[in-house]
Order: structure tokens, then C-alpha cells, then sequence
């Protein structure tokens, strides 16, 4: 007798021709990605919003020299997770917003995400004797950021009217 039963056989082969058409659907799907965060997503706006003389340190080698070959300001040696993700899809990296152009932001997406951010607003930190000496896009500027971005992003009124309504807590 075989191990496993039919029933249970045909259950197993329809589950992965599910998870196999999901995840080939979701390749060419997608033409764009909006990234949020802090230095886990960070391809480089800390660097860009740092002065000459006060570059981080991840903003020189090694840093960078595995797969770019050169320091892009990402906290990492090589790419991070948004770059692992923008390969599946078979998209482009998602360039910075800061020291980025509009014309790679609508090819592209855009990552807002900065090293040091934090997803609590800058004022409430404060307000509890907290400073981020490094960095204040919270997760809140980083959407407002967004929301700014977004009408010269949209070509039709109904995508800059929908995304209009969202309400930043």
C-alpha cells in the first residue's frame, strides 16, 4: 500500500499549482515599488540628506563592495531586502527619494525609507525626552512625503483622488 493516499496526493499537487500561478502571476504584474522605513529599506537617503564632511559611515568601503561594487549608502555590504524583492519582480532597484529624479521615480517607485527613522513621530519622542540626533523622517514624514510625490505620479484623476483621501494618523 502507497504511503500516502490519492486524496491526499491531488490535494498537495492542486495546492502547488496554486502557489505556482500566484507567484507567476505576481512576476510582470508590478511595474513600480514605494518603499518605507528605516536602514533595513535605506538605498541611500541618509547619505543623500548627510553633509560632506558628516557622510555615515556606511557611505565608504567596504560597504557596498559585494554586489555593487561601490558604497550606494545602504547599511549593508551588498543589496537588502527591497532589492531581493525588486529582482523577483523583475524590476529595477528602487532608487532614493532624496538625490533621486521624478523620471526614475515613475519608471521605478521611489524608497522614502531612511536609516535611523523611526515609526513613532519625532514630536511624541520628544515629548517623552527621546532625540533622534540622526535622523526625523518617521514614518509619518515619510508618508506625507509620499503624499506629495503621488499627483505627479498619477496620470488619471481617480488615482490622485483615491490616494487624496488617505488620512495620515
Amino acid at each position: 500500500m502507497a504511503p500516502y493516499s490519492s486524496q491526499f496526493l491531488w490535494n498537495l499537487f492542486l495546492f502547488n499549482v496554486l502557489i505556482l500561478s500566484t507567484i507567476s502571476c505576481a512576476i510582470g504584474c508590478y511595474t513600480s515599488i514605494f518603499g518605507f522605513g528605516d536602514s533595513l529599506a535605506d538605498t541611500g537617503n541618509l547619505m543623500h540628506l548627510s553633509q560632506p564632511d558628516k557622510l555615515p559611515h556606511f557611505s565608504f568601503p567596504p560597504y557596498g563592495e559585494t554586489f555593487f561594487h561601490h558604497p550606494t549608502g545602504r547599511c549593508s555590504n551588498g543589496r537588502l531586502v527591497i532589492d531581493f524583492i525588486a529582482e523577483y519582480l523583475g524590476l529595477s532597484f528602487v532608487p532614493p527619494y532624496f538625490g533621486g529624479s521624478m523620471e526614475s521615480f515613475k519608471e521605478t517607485g521611489v524608497n522614502f525609507a531612511v536609516a535611523g527613522a523611526s515609526a513613532l513621530d519625532a514630536a511624541f519622542l520628544q515629548d517623552r525626552g527621546i532625540t533622534n540626533h540622526s535622523t526625523n523622517i518617521s514614518l509619518d514624514v515619510q508618508l506625507g512625503l509620499f503624499k506629495e510625490l503621488l499627483p505627479s505620479l498619477c496620470s488619471t484623476p481617480s488615482g490622485k483622488s483615491s490616494i487624496s483621501s488617505y488620512r495620515q494618523i
